[in-house]
């Protein structure tokens, strides 16, 4: 599960980039929304499976009700995901 909720934070990262490039395309130089309306789509997907990630995890792992509400709003802010994914893979033993 651990690996799965890995798999999760990268995508939804990755998704959050390119919907943001496509924001930027939309809004900044208002030349198309194709980005926003391909990148939201999986963007919220991927931000639901983000969510799903955390729960299941902290579940397998025994993670604290701070780190999984931490977890959690980690999925709002653009790439605090990764920031997440590393600092729990960093203090959950990892089996042999």
């Amino acid at each position: 599960m651990l690996r799965w909720f890995r798999i999760a934070a990268v995508a939804e990262a990755c998704s959050w980039a390119g919907l943001l490039v496509g924001m930027f395309f939309k809004y900044v130089t208002e030349t198309g929304e194709l980005g926003v309306k391909v990148f939201g789509p999986i963007h919220g997907a991927l931000f639901v499976l983000y969510g799903l990630g955390v729960l299941l995890s902290a579940r397998e792992a025994g993670w604290s009700r701070g780190a999984i509400v931490l977890g959690l709003a980690c999925a709002v802010p653009p790439f605090t995901s990764l920031w997440f994914e590393r600092r729990m893979a960093a203090r959950t033993p990892q089996p042999a």
